[in-house]
């Protein structure tokens, strides 16, 4: 238990730098003691809700191959903060059986995880970014952020200022992905998760990744498989979504091939019937609008809690006899 602390502000950017590489140095070395424990060799997880104040439904799972992720919290010491205060925010998680050991799911999380999001989260898959996967608070180190032409995963960290290969800054993705919420393709991680067996297991781990920020491809390069050194863009690479495709082909990156195995699918050439939908009649709080005429070319269609998914969507304007 720590009786006094004292804490001492830099400001001189040389200073700060100093203490930084510092400071990095100290935390891998506390992260390399970890990485010898397995998820399959302990009984308990640890659960953080430290968070909840500004993400109600969020709850962290801390597992030896999933820090926190916010990267604060490792499994030993998400252990020592539960025995030390087994009333606070973190608390000890029974795995239970394993239901999926890919996407990791265990009954014990789901269980945890419903209770103390009061319901709002029934499932987790800890592995993967997609279907039921973890939750993000807003304190993550990085996020991963799934780019749909490409089919691939680019991740950019707090600390990049610029513009991702996407279009969009850390704040812009931030907001998509945090607020407890489980949102297909968003997904809030540690910088620790991305050195792990486990990350985005489910997802092809490091196969699937296409864009990282030169300076967080420098901190974890160790950890990234041989084969796909130099074949990982950042942002000296691509810019753009054009510029990553050329730079993925060149490059031989594995998700060219999985590119190449979608295509004879999207060649299939589709069947689409056309026909003229008779008019309805509209109704705007029981007002009926059917026949009055629509300035500003129609009417508006707003879509509430609706989840919509189709291979195609064709939408055309069908001209009437006589030009009208």
């Amino acid at each position: 238990i720590i009786e006094k602390i004292q804490i001492t502000f830099f400001t001189d950017p040389e200073k700060v730098k100093e203490m930084y590489e510092k400071a990095l140095k100290i935390y891998e070395a506390r992260d390399a003691r970890a990485r010898g424990l397995k998820d399959e060799e302990v009984d308990k997880f640890y659960g953080c809700s430290l968070c909840q104040s500004f993400a109600p439904t969020h709850v962290c799972v801390i597992t030896p191959q999933r820090y926190s992720n916010c990267g604060a919290i490792s499994w030993f010491d998400g252990r020592a903060a539960a025995r030390v205060d087994p009333k606070g925010p973190l608390f000890a998680i029974e795995k239970g059986e394993c239901l999926d050991p890919v996407k990791g799911e265990y009954t014990g999380v789901n269980e945890a995880v419903k209770e103390k999001s009061l319901g709002a989260i029934t499932r987790v898959w800890l592995y993967t970014a997609f279907g039921y996967p973890h939750t993000s608070c807003g304190c993550f180190e990085a996020i991963a952020f799934y780019i749909p032409e490409v089919d691939g995963f680019g991740i950019v960290h707090r600390g990049f200022k610029g513009v991702t290969v996407n279009g969009l800054p850390f704040s812009t993705l931030a907001d998509s992905t945090a607020g407890g919420r489980q949102i297909d393709g968003f997904h809030g991680i540690s910088i620790e998760y991305m050195r792990s067996p486990k990350f985005l297991q489910a997802d092809g781990g490091w196969y699937r990744v296409v864009w990282v920020p030169s300076e967080v491809l420098e901190r974890v390069k160790d950890f990234i498989p041989k084969e796909l050194i130099g074949k990982i863009a950042t942002e000296k690479d691509a810019t753009n979504i054009e510029e990553l495709k050329k730079f993925l082909m060149e490059k031989g990156h594995p998700i060219v091939e999985r590119w190449k195995e979608k295509a004879p699918e999207e060649k299939e050439e589709e069947v689409v019937e056309e026909r003229e939908i008779p008019e309805l009649p509209l109704t705007i709080e029981g007002v009926p609008v059917a026949g009055v005429p629509m300035a500003g070319g129609g009417f508006k269609i707003i879509l509430k809690n609706v989840k919509i998914k189709a291979k195609k969507a064709i939408i055309r304007r069908i001209e009437k006899s006589g030009g009208k």
